[in-house]
């Protein structure tokens, strides 16, 4: 028994030992840490940044072509034919496709258009935009003509048409509209009643990935489909229809009212298919645009698209993407006014000026790194600005890159920020920070030059900023550093 309790004592005794030993090599090693720390100096170098008039190539927003294609039962080379339109496209990074499906309009869509469909989707991969789709059964303005007369018709083909559209949805931005309606623009439609509309948006969501923005024509058909009138954050966020369905107006600016898009002007009674007067839609758009996109085409050479005008009703609307080549008569009227407001685009031609504005346009307002002592790290900052007349609506992956030149070493952070609040248009002046902290024992003694980068989440693209100075391999030089 006596040796037992000898045996129990010396075991105990050795574990305390072990743990202090244990205690020691820790307080050693924290000791050694913040000798190496408070030994550590930093010189740090940030870069200031001038706002460019620069033409920038950026995802998701701008100016496209449309192009139409009638799916039929013959097999079709889409390779050679969009192969024909990249050697011909050249100027955009958007482009509208409309898939005309009027030879299934009275039934499924057979086994050779799934074919076709497929094949035009994987031809249009290989082209370096982003795609906004229209699915028609009209393209002469005879809507009712040639759609299906039955609406589970339609409701079977984007049905069918889902594997398609989940295949590809990283590259497409928008899907314009529910297939009804002359050009497929929802009017001129036997399928025109809130609860039609409802059902074709509730089936079109359910078939379409999260990420793919869906647009409706007018504001009223917004409100029936939502059952809304509240464009707000939080409306929008009740669902996943209504904080992906924007609008499209192809009528944009094209008289009082943009063509019927809002009540007409001297009806002062409750509009039939609820729409409301000019100004209420406008302050509507404005809201509901901070959240979703908006687009399409301007038409009508009238003092509503005169230039200035038609900037202030770009901004109001948040338009981010319009049809470079309709209507040609505006678009020349603008080419030929030149910008007087002073700043970077003073003496550009308005038509270049619009361009650049369309979308999103970011800009560095502002850096700062700065070395805090105590806690032994580097702060990176950077202030972002939107001068465009409209959000960036896809999330971008931000980071700042630290390049050491000498030995390659290259240590990417990522980094927060509420870039989507950039709301542009009439509040170009808001300011965001992208902001991150670096442990200081993360880096080596050793100079780094530090970059800021900015990169869409489906196309990988680096997202290019409206400044003077130039992107490098690795993003936005925005200061150095050197530890020693």
């Amino acid at each position: 028994m006596v040796e037992l309790q000898k045996k129990g004592v010396g075991r105990r005794k050795g574990k305390r030992i072990f743990i202090v030993c244990i205690i020691g090599i820790l307080i050693i090693l924290i000791y050694a840490l913040v000798i190496k720390n408070s030994s550590i100096q930093i010189e740090i170098e940030s870069i200031q940044f001038t706002e460019s008039s620069r033409k920038l190539s950026n995802p998701n927003r701008g100016f496209y072509h449309l192009y139409t294609f009638w799916i039929t039962e013959e097999q079709t080379d889409y390779e050679e034919v969009i192969e024909n339109i990249n050697q011909d496209d050249r100027d955009t990074d958007l482009i509208l496709i409309k898939v005309c499906l009027q030879n299934y309009r009275d039934g499924r869509i057979s086994e050779k258009g799934i074919w076709n469909i497929e094949s035009l989707f994987n031809a249009l991969e290989f082209l370096d935009k982003q795609m906004i789709v229209r699915f028609i059964y009209d393209d002469e303005g005879k809507g009712k003509e040639y759609e299906p007369e039955s609406m589970d018709i339609i409701l079977q083909h984007m049905r069918q048409l889902k594997p398609i559209l989940d295949r590809h949805s990283k590259k497409i931005f928008i899907l314009q509209g529910v297939f009804t309606g002359n050009w497929g623009e929802m009017n001129g439609t036997r399928y025109n009643t809130a609860e039609n509309m409802r059902r074709l948006a509730g089936q079109l969501e359910s078939v379409t990935d999260d990420s793919i923005y869906l647009a409706v024509r007018t504001p009223a058909q917004w409100r029936s489909i939502i059952q809304s009138d509240d464009p707000s954050e939080e409306t929008l966020s009740g669902s996943s229809l209504s904080a992906r369905l924007g609008l499209f107006n192809d009528g944009l600016l094209g008289n009082w009212s943009d063509y019927g898009t809002y009540k007409p002007e001297d009806n002062d009674s409750i509009d039939s298919i609820g729409r409301w007067n000019r100004e209420e839609e406008l302050d509507f758009q404005e809201v509901l645009c901070r959240y979703v996109p908006n687009g399409g085409e301007v038409i009508n050479d009238n003092l509503y698209n005169d230039f200035e005008n038609a900037v202030e009703g770009l901004e109001e609307r948040h338009i981010t993407y319009l049809n470079k080549d309709y209507d040609p008569s505006v678009l020349k009227k603008w080419e030929k006014d030149i910008v007087t407001e002073q700043g970077c685009f003073y003496g550009m031609d308005g038509y270049s000026y619009i361009e650049r504005r369309l979308g999103y346009r970011l800009l560095i307002a502002g850096t700062c790194l700065t070395y805090n002592k105590e806690r032994q790290c580097v702060s990176v900052e950077v202030s972002l600005k939107n001068v465009g007349f409209a959000p960036l609506y896809k999330e971008p992956e931000i980071s700042v890159v630290l390049y050491n030149e000498s030995d390659g070493e290259l240590l990417s952070k990522e980094m927060s920020c509420a870039v989507r609040e950039l709301s542009g248009g009439k509040e170009s002046d808001m300011l965001r920070t992208a902001s991150v902290q670096i442990s200081v024992n993360e880096l080596s003694k050793t100079e780094y030059s530090v970059f800021f980068l900015m990169e869409d989440p489906d196309t990988q693209r680096h997202i290019l900023l409206a400044n003077e100075e130039e992107e490098e391999e690795y993003g936005y030089r925005i200061g150095a550093m050197k530890l020693y």
